[in-house]
C-alpha cells in the first residue's frame, strides 16, 4: 500500500471536508464552521472515496473524524450515512458500504453473513466509547438520581407519574410534579437500544424481564427515528424521558445513575472506567476486539450505562483501493489524535493505548484478496 503524509493542510472548512449523508443525520458539526486538518493521518496516495453507514451515536464523532481526515488527505472523500446500527450492518453485509458503524458487535448470524460478503474474516473494532444519557424534559427539574430498578420501571411503564414515591425517595430536594411520564424510545433497530436494554437486563433485576434486542420491546410510549429523533421528541414534550448517546443530550435534564452506593453522572471519564474494567468477548478471534461490558461493576465512579460503538470491517477486500482507504481512515479514527478530535467534538471517551495497539495490529493485516 502506498501511503503519503499530508500534514500541511490546516484550518480547513468543514463545508469542503465533510461528506456525511443527510439521511438519518443530525449534522451535529456545523458545516459552516471550521476545523483543523489531521496532522497524523496516513493518507492513501491518489485519494479515493470511502463509504460507510450505521450508528447515529457515532455521528458527531464521525463528523469530526471525516472533517479532519479529508482535510489532510487530498482527493479523498469519506461518506457516512447515520442510518442506525441495524441498517448499517445490513448495508455492510450486502456490500453497499466498505465499513459499518455499529453500537453492538455482530451476532453469530450476522458474522456468518458478513463473512460470506467479505470472503474473509469480519472484525469488530471498538472506536467510539460514550455514556448513554438518560435524558428528560421536566419543568423545574434539571438533575435526578435514579436507581437501575426505577429506571427499568419507568421505561416499562410501571412507574407513570413523576412524583412517584420511588423517584421522590432519592430526590428529596426536587420539586416533582404530578405529571405523566412519557417514555421515548427508538423506533428503528438500534445499537443504542440494545446497549440500554442490556444494561437494564443486567442491573435492574426482576424489574426488567424483556429480552435483549436492538428493537425496543415495550409497547406504548413514544417512538422516534435515530438519536436526533429521540432528542426532538424529548424536547418537544412535557414529562418526557428517553435514552440517547450523551453527545446528543445537549441541554436536556439528565439522570445520575445508581451504581453501588453512589449516584454517578455521565462523563467520558466515568464511561472509560467501566470499559477498562470489562473483559474481551469470549468468542473473539485474534483480530476481533469486541468487549463484554460489566454493567454491575463495583468500580468507584464508573458510569454503568455505556455504549461501545464499533467499526465493522473485512480483513480482505476485493479492491485494493477499499483495503487501503479502510486501513487509512480507521487508523486515523483510533489514533490518539483521532480519539481526541472525537472527545473534543462529541464528548466521547478515548480508547486506551493498549486497546489502540491491538486494533492497529488488526488494521495492519487488512489487504486486498489475491
Amino acid at each position: 500500500m502506498k501511503l503519503s503524509r499530508f500534514s500541511t493542510f490546516a484550518g480547513v472548512a468543514l463545508a469542503g471536508a465533510l461528506a456525511l449523508s443527510a439521511c438519518g443525520s443530525d449534522q451535529a458539526v456545523d458545516p459552516e464552521g471550521g476545523g483543523a486538518a489531521a496532522k497524523g493521518a496516513d493518507c492513501v496516495d491518489g485519494g479515493g472515496t470511502l463509504s460507510g453507514a450505521g450508528a447515529s451515536s457515532q455521528e458527531n464523532g464521525m463528523a469530526a473524524w471525516v472533517a479532519a481526515y479529508t482535510g489532510a488527505c487530498e482527493g479523498t472523500t469519506v461518506n457516512y450515512d447515520a442510518v442506525g446500527s441495524g441498517a448499517g450492518r445490513s448495508q455492510f453485509t450486502d456490500g453497499s458500504v466498505a465499513f459499518a458503524g455499529s453500537d453492538s458487535s455482530l451476532d453469530e448470524d450476522e458474522t456468518k453473513a458478513a463473512t460470506e460478503r467479505c470472503g474473509s474474516e469480519v472484525v469488530n473494532l471498538p472506536a467510539y466509547i460514550s455514556p448513554i444519557a438518560v435524558a428528560f424534559n421536566l419543568d423545574g427539574v434539571d438533575k435526578l438520581n435514579l436507581k437501575p430498578d426505577v429506571i427499568a420501571q419507568i421505561f416499562d411503564q410501571k412507574i407513570t407519574k413523576w412524583n412517584d414515591e420511588k423517584i421522590a425517595a432519592d430526590n428529596p430536594d426536587a420539586d416533582l410534579p404530578d405529571t405523566e411520564i412519557v417514555p421515548v424510545n427508538r423506533s428503528d433497530e438500534s445499537g443504542t437500544t440494545e446497549n440500554f436494554v442490556s444494561y437494564l437486563s443486567e442491573a435492574a433485576g426482576d424489574s426488567w424481564k424483556h429480552e435483549v434486542s436492538g428493537d425496543w420491546p415495550v409497547k406504548g410510549g413514544e417512538a422516534a427515528q435515530g438519536s436526533s429523533g429521540v432528542v426532538s421528541a424529548i424536547e418537544g414534550g412535557t414529562g418526557t424521558i428517553g435514552y440517547v448517546d450523551a453527545s446528543h443530550a445537549k441541554d436536556l435534564g439528565t439522570v445520575a445513575v445508581g451504581a453501588g452506593e453512589e449516584f454517578v453522572e455521565y462523563s467520558p471519564e466515568a464511561a472509560a472506567k467501566i470499559v477498562d474494567a470489562s473483559p474481551a468477548r469470549e468468542a473473539n478471534t485474534e483480530n476481533d476486539h469486541a468487549i463484554e461490558l460489566d454493567y454491575k461493576t463495583d468500580e468507584a465512579g464508573a458510569y454503568p450505562i455505556v455504549l461501545v460503538s464499533y467499526e465493522v470491517a473485512c480483513m480482505e477486500y476485493e479492491e485494493q483501493s477499499d483495503a487501503d482507504l479502510v486501513k487509512s481512515f480507521l487508523g486515523y479514527v483510533i489514533s490518539e489524535e483521532g480519539q481526541k478530535v472525537s472527545a473534543d467534538e462529541a464528548g466521547s471517551a478515548p480508547i486506551s493505548d493498549a486497546l489502540r495497539e491491538k486494533i492497529q495490529g488488526s488494521l495492519d493485516k487488512i489487504k486486498a484478496g489475491a
